[in-house]
Order: structure tokens, then C-alpha cells, then sequence
């Protein structure tokens, strides 16, 4: 729920009040509580644009108040560079920011309004996000507006919030729908004639998937084939021209590879700048970190039970990729993205699967994958205090060059300090020396 409300009171602590009764507190921090299913609106950070949307409706569906954060610009950056250490990774200033920028908009009813955040479960210090922003809701007022923990590692426990197994089911789906429409997207938009009628597509089967009446594609993976090749007619009969574009790649750290606050909106850029704009799916990123779990337990030991059950897991959704994309083969219009099955195998002679600290191999992977698919051109997104992106992103540069002659790779910093203008001439050098 939201009302409008008197922004000037934000420069002092809110008074917030009539809190429940029943609410459960760590450590002075509010729990998200059964109660507050019915009452509160939860505000979801910006990432993915396509499969966040997915996201926030299925939450809906499920009985939750939740609402897709659209808030951007410069004062994202200063809200989290005032309420996290300045040593912490941009990615944790953005979302903490947005998030805090967002409750001082006046748009929302304090006493009614919840936060979420992703925990990966790894060693990136994205685990921690949900205690750093804790800190900075507590230093900047808001201590008591709960958070929720949307993870798949056990963290949080004691929530009220829960992913069960059907919700689980459509979050899935609606990954594999979301890379279709993204991958679709990047490759239409480009060549359209009739300006925004691509986005106006992704619009449309958004809706049109997360109305059951309409789509069962949420919850039938027959039926999210079904759709799957009706989406590939829609996007082909978009009128275009067939004049050629400079292909750019992007990879990098998760968040600012994906996210427009945390890229500077390149992908905009790449356009205006006459280039299709190619990444790699987001399901290849949920793979690596399956594979991960195997990876560890073959190399360091681990429960045989355990090792299977994730084996499975792997083969299972690697499996429905591959037959996504022999749909969108056999359609002949589009090109296919990679398997992620295959990707993996690229890395042999490069780097090892035990350097999964982050993205890890998977970043170099990524590279390896737009160069093996003809896609010479790549930005490499470095964001501040991500030492493991630096090392398999930067530090892979010289030995990928070095075999991949023809490669065309920049690495572009993004943190506070670094300027949209510097960023975005060092992307117009790289354009200068590329080939279609």
C-alpha cells in the first residue's frame, strides 16, 4: 500500500509507529511476519528488467504485496555511499541506495512497507548484503522496516516469507521465458523500423505469461515450449531492415552486467552508438552455481546423496535449455544462444572450475563463448570491490587476446568515483577498432 507523504520530515528520523505486536526481532532488527503478508508492500531492487518483472508477479500470485523499484540516477550512489563503508562493492551501494532512496521518496507508507534482498549463499560478499543493509536502514531511520531474504541457501530461516515448491517451479520458468525475451529483444530492437515495437512485445507476453487464464507457461514446461514458439513468430514478424550492426558482447559481475542503474544503461548506449547488443542468459548464471556445488564436493569431498541430487538438478534444467534453443534453431530466424553444457567446455586450457569465487570461470567462459559465436567486440563490466570479477574478468584479458587474436575486449570500471563520460569514450575506442 502507498500514500503520499510530507518528504520534508525525511531529513530527520521518521516517527514511525503502531507497530504489531506480534512482529519477532533479531539483534533490534524486524522479522518479516505472517501478519505482514496482508499488510505490507515489498520493494524489489532493479536487476534483470525482464525477469524481475516475471518475479514481482509471481509474488503477487502467491498472496504478496510487491512492487518492482523504478527509482535511478546519481543519488542512488550518494544514499549508499552514506550509509555503507566506501570500501564495499558498488553493487551493494546501488541496490542499499535505491532501496533507502525509495523509502525517502514519500511514496510509501512506512508503517506498511517491507524490503527484499538476494543472498547467493557463496563467498561473494553478496551474502552480506542483507546485515549491511540492516546497518544502513537503522543508520539513516529505518531500522524497523523489515527485510525479507529471498535465497536458496537456508539463510533466514525464522522468516515468514517462503519459496515453496510451486513458486520455486514458476521462478524457473520465468527465467528460461525471460533469457527468450531478452535474447529476442536484443536482437530486434536493433533493426526495428516501427520504434518501440520490440519492447512493446516483451510487454505484452509479460502480461500474457502471468495470466493464467491465458498462459500456463508458469507452471507447464509443454506449455512455456508452446509459447515459446509463438514469441519467436511475434518477434519475426516485427518489420525491420536488414542493415548490418557492429555485435557488442557484455559480461562481467552479475549485477552491473544486467542492471541499467549499475551500467550506466549501456546497453542504450550500444544502440545509440549503432551496435546489437549480445549477453549471455541469465540461467547460465543459475547453472554455474549448480555446477559450483558439484564442482566443490568432487574436489574437496562432500555427501554422495547430496552430490546427486545437485547432478540432477544440473542435467535437469540444462536439459530444458537445450531444448529451448532447438526450438529457436529450428525456427531458423534468430541466432541460438550458447548451452551453457557447451560454454563450460571452453574454459579447458584457460582456467579451472575450482575458481568459482563470484561469476569465476564463468565470466571467462562467457568471453570465450561471444568469440566462439563470432561476437569479437566485448565489454567487460568491472564494478569497485569485486576482487574475484577483476581477476577472471581483467586478469583473463591478456591469455583470451592472446589465443583469440581477432578479439576486441574492454574492461570498464563502475563505481562511484567513475565518471559516465570517461566510461563511455573508452567503449567508443573500442567501437573505433571493431568489424561487423
Amino acid at each position: 500500500m502507498t500514500k503520499s507523504m510530507n518528504t520534508q520530515g525525511f531529513e530527520k528520523i521518521p516517527n514511525i509507529t503502531n507497530w504489531s505486536a506480534n512482529e519477532k526481532q533479531d539483534e533490534g532488527f524486524v522479522k518479516f511476519s505472517k501478519e505482514m503478508k496482508e499488510t505490507h508492500t515489498i520493494l524489489v531492487p532493479t536487476m534483470l528488467p525482464i525477469h524481475f518483472r516475471f518475479m514481482v508477479n509471481i509474488l503477487k500470485s502467491y498472496g504478496y504485496k510487491a512492487e518492482l523499484l523504478e527509482n535511478s540516477g546519481v543519488n542512488l550512489a550518494k544514499e549508499g555511499l552514506k550509509n555503507v563503508h566506501n570500501d564495499t562493492c558498488y553493487p551493494a551501494l546501488l541496490v542499499i541506495g535505491q532501496l533507502i532512496d525509495a523509502l525517502k521518496s514519500g511514496k510509501y507508507d512506512l508503517e506498511k512497507t517491507a524490503l527484499l534482498i538476494t543472498q547467493t549463499g557463496g563467498g561473494c560478499r553478496a551474502s552480506n548484503y542483507i546485515y549491511l543493509l540492516r546497518k544502513a536502514l537503522k543508520k539513516s531511520g529505518f531500522g524497523r522496516i523489515p527485510v525479507v531474504s529471498l535465497n536458496f541457501s537456508g539463510f533466514e530461516e525464522d522468516q515468514a516469507f517462503k519459496i515453496t515448491l510451486p513458486m520455486l517451479r514458476k521462478l524457473v520458468n520465468a527465467v528460461i521465458i525471460g533469457d527468450v525475451l531478452m535474447c529476442l529483444l536484443n536482437q530486434s530492437k536493433p533493426y526495428e523500423i516501427n520504434k518501440g515495437e520490440s519492447e512493446n512485445l516483451v510487454s505484452k507476453w509479460i502480461e500474457r505469461i502471468c495470466d493464467l487464464s491465458q498462459s500456463k507457461a508458469l507452471v507447464s514446461f509443454n506449455a512455456l515450449k508452446k509459447d515459446t514458439k509463438l514469441i519467436l513468430n511475434d518477434f519475426a514478424n516485427l518489420l525491420r531492415h536488414n542493415e548490418p550492426k557492429i555485435k557488442v558482447g557484455i559480461v562481467g559481475e552479475i549485477y552491473i552486467k544486467f542492471s541499467p542503474i549499475g551500467n550506466n544503461n549501456l546497453e542504450y548506449f550500444l544502440l545509440n552508438e549503432g551496435c546489437e547488443v549480445v549477453i549471455p542468459g541469465f540461467l547460465d548464471f543459475c547453472l554455474y552455481c549448480v555446477n559450483d556445488i558439484i564442482a566443490e564436493n568432487k574436489l574437496y569431498g562432500g555427501n554422495f546423496a547430496k552430490k546427486i541430487i545437485y547432478k540432477l538438478i544440473y542435467y535437469f534444467f540444462a536439459n530444458r535449455q537445450k531444448e529451448i534453443n532447438k526450438i529457436i534453431k529450428k525456427h531458423g530466424i534468430f541466432n541460438v544462444p550458447a548451452n551453457f553444457t557447451h560454454t563450460k567446455t571452453l574454459i579447458k586450457g584457460y582456467i579451472d572450475e575450482g575458481m568459482n569465487m563470484g561469476e569465476g570461470w564463468l565470466l571467462t567462459a562467457e568471453m570465450l563463448e561471444l568469440i566462439n559465436s563470432g561476437v569479437n567486440n566485448i565489454v567487460c563490466t568491472q564494478p569497485f570491490g569485486c576482487l574475484p570479477n577483476h581477476i577472471v574478468g581483467r586478469g583473463m584479458m591478456k591469455v583470451i587476446k592472446e589465443k583469440n587474436p581477432q578479439s576486441n575486449i574492454v574492461s570498464i570500471d563502475y563505481d562511484p568515483g567513475a565518471t559516465k563520460v570517461n566510461q563511455e569514450n573508452r567503449i567508443k575506442l573500442m567501437l573505433a577498432n571493431a568489424k561487423i
